[in-house]
């Protein structure tokens, strides 16, 4: 059974949020071991500078860095990753697997994204959309995509 990590910059504070990340939770159990790690985003001013969010984004970076497992595939979420499909995210997470990989870690960024450094470590980024979407809800997107692949993977209806 493959270990599935997600970590998380920022806290889900709506109820409605942590209601759909135990659904997944639950359904994943069946796939896979999950853990969800969530970790304190970076306080910034209302309008930061640059320098500003550099210093957030490492800052973070580093809590990622203190919370990342020593081996496995590293996948980045961000707006300039990969767009792939169900089916083709399906076939990466196979693929990992096939080559061995027991350990996948998904990385969600806060407010600012994730650390430069942390993208160009990434076996894969990936990308949801070349929309923006707040961070919570791309939680729950990553969960349902991440069953979603399970349920391909096993030929089952869920997907059609």
């Amino acid at each position: 059974m493959q270990k599935v990590t997600v970590l998380c910059v920022g806290k889900l504070k709506e109820k409605f949020y942590a209601d759909a990340v135990a659904e997944y939770e639950k359904r994943l159990s069946r796939y896979c071991s999950l853990d969800i790690a969530e970790l304190p985003e970076a306080r910034l001013p209302e309008s930061p500078s640059s320098a500003e969010i550099d210093q957030a984004l490492e800052d973070e970076a580093r809590r990622i860095e203190a919370r990342l497992p020593k081996s496995g595939a590293l996948i980045a979420l961000c707006i300039e990753g990969t767009e792939l499909s169900s089916p083709q995210l399906a076939e990466k997470l196979a693929g990992f697997a096939v080559s061995g990989v027991s350990q996948l870690t998904f990385l969600i960024g806060g407010s600012v994204g994730l650390h430069p450094g942390l993208k160009a470590r990434a076996d894969l980024r990936l990308s949801m959309s070349p929309m923006t979407f707040p961070h919570h809800l791309a939680r729950i997107m990553l969960l349902e995509q991440i069953y979603r692949a399970y349920q391909i993977q096993a030929g089952t209806k869920y997907h059609k």
